[in-house]
């Protein structure tokens, strides 16, 4: 059954809402990347939330004027209009007042979903609104959703998704780098706006497959994955969008086969899977990389020590550096230095010798900046430097430079 629908081949609607879904993931991956980037990611929770109260009036409204309260296009457009108020107050309360940005955040989003909670207990008093339905805004359900309204949800995900790929190259400037943009005469603040209209997009188009309370999650979690990744403003933008895309695309084809789960759960579940899978993996930055580069600093570490302490004749107790000595071939089991080891050991004893006088003399500033007691004085300063360096160095006890 999954397989099925992992192959598109559960049916027309269940198609469009897979599609849909994976379109609408790449949009809120990349445009969330802006918002991560710009760090403003609260924001989209203030919207998320502000959407609620514009959903339920909508309703009422559809409603009162003898139509059908459950028209998707009313409820998007109802919380699109609640979205971008609620995006207007937040930028007025962090603009005009002394408020900070968090709390008008704050504010805003507890106002605007406490009253869209009383508009949907309200509605739940109508005689049409027992069948409204309107509670599946809340965690996102595709099922049962007619074919017409799956084909608004592809071709709305479809037009932010272009709206986020026009905009791209004035939002990466503006997120990465706000003065420089604003040096460069670019409006920092008509593209902030561009910004959170690209957010109250991609949250609007997801109201019905995500959910408005983790929405959000569509846009946050793949950008920090893909941070895992690589430090690129370019690359981060198409992990992004691939986990984005994953994400919306799996979540929804599982939903899909597994009967009486909502879709949103399950796509924030699945983006949440492959935000671990970087946690741990992705090099240079997982967890299983940063503990091997850890063990790897510390054998360094304790080998250097360790030649220093033969160097200068000192007993070795640490038995990690004796193991680390010994099966490099530096150190016999007594603790009496090879050929090898005393090699090393008087190189070692040198370099630190110059590393003395390369951090006492302020000609070499720049260079005593790399010292960190490991890394090799050749691989610094120039040989001439060097010769001129070991001119001023009286030779250590017992080693021969």
């Amino acid at each position: 059954m999954i397989w099925d629908a992992l192959l598109l081949g559960l049916g027309y609607n269940a198609t469009l809402v897979t599609l849909g879904a994976g379109i609408l993931g790449i949009a809120g991956g990349v445009g969330g990347s802006f918002l991560f980037l710009r760090k403003r990611a609260l924001v989209s929770d203030a919207v998320s939330h502000a959407t609620l109260p514009g959903v339920g009036l909508a309703f009422v409204l559809m409603v009162a004027l003898g139509g059908d309260g459950r028209n998707l296009i009313g409820l998007l457009a109802g919380g699109a209009v609640s979205a971008a108020i609620g995006l207007l107050c937040v930028n007025w309360l962090s603009t005009r007042t002394r408020l900070a940005e968090d709390a008008a955040i704050g504010a805003v989003l507890s106002v605007f979903f406490g009253f869209g909670i009383v508009i949907l207990t309200y509605i739940q008093t109508m005689s049409s609104g027992r069948q409204a339905g309107l509670e599946s805004f809340l965690l996102g359900s595709t099922a049962g959703m007619l074919q017409s309204d799956a084909m608004v949800l592809v071709l709305a995900a479809a037009l932010t998704l272009a709206l986020v790929l026009i905009l791209r190259r004035p939002l990466t400037l503006v997120a990465f780098d706000p003065d420089f943009a604003l040096a460069t005469g670019r409006n920092v603040n008509r593209i902030d706006l561009a910004m959170m209209g690209i957010v109250l997009a991609v949250t609007v188009v997801g109201l019905k497959i995500v959910g408005l309370i983790l929405i959000v999650a569509l846009l946050i979690i793949p950008p920090v994955t893909a941070r895992f990744w690589t430090e690129r403003v370019d690359r981060v933008l198409l992990g992004a969008g691939i986990v984005g895309g994953l994400s919306g695309y799996l979540g929804a084809a599982i939903s899909a086969a597994v009967p009486d789960v909502p879709t949103g759960p399950i796509i924030v579940l699945v983006s949440f899977a492959l935000f671990m899978l970087s946690l741990l993996c992705a090099p240079g930055r997982g967890v299983v990389s940063s503990v091997v580069q850890h063990r790897q600093y510390q054998r360094r570490v304790h080998l250097r020590q360790g030649l220093l302490a033969l160097a200068q004749g000192q007993p070795i107790y640490e038995r990690l550096t004796q193991r680390l000595m010994e099966r490099g071939g530096l150190m016999r089991g007594d603790g009496v230095a090879t050929d090898k080891g005393r090699v090393h050991a008087a190189k070692a004893l040198l370099d630190e010798a110059r590393w003395q006088v390369v951090r006492s003399d302020q000609a070499y500033a720049a260079a005593a900046l790399r010292y960190d007691g490991l890394t090799e004085m050749s691989s610094v300063l120039t040989v001439d430097q060097i010769r001129d360096i070991d001119a001023r160095l009286p030779a250590p006890q017992g080693v021969t430079p």
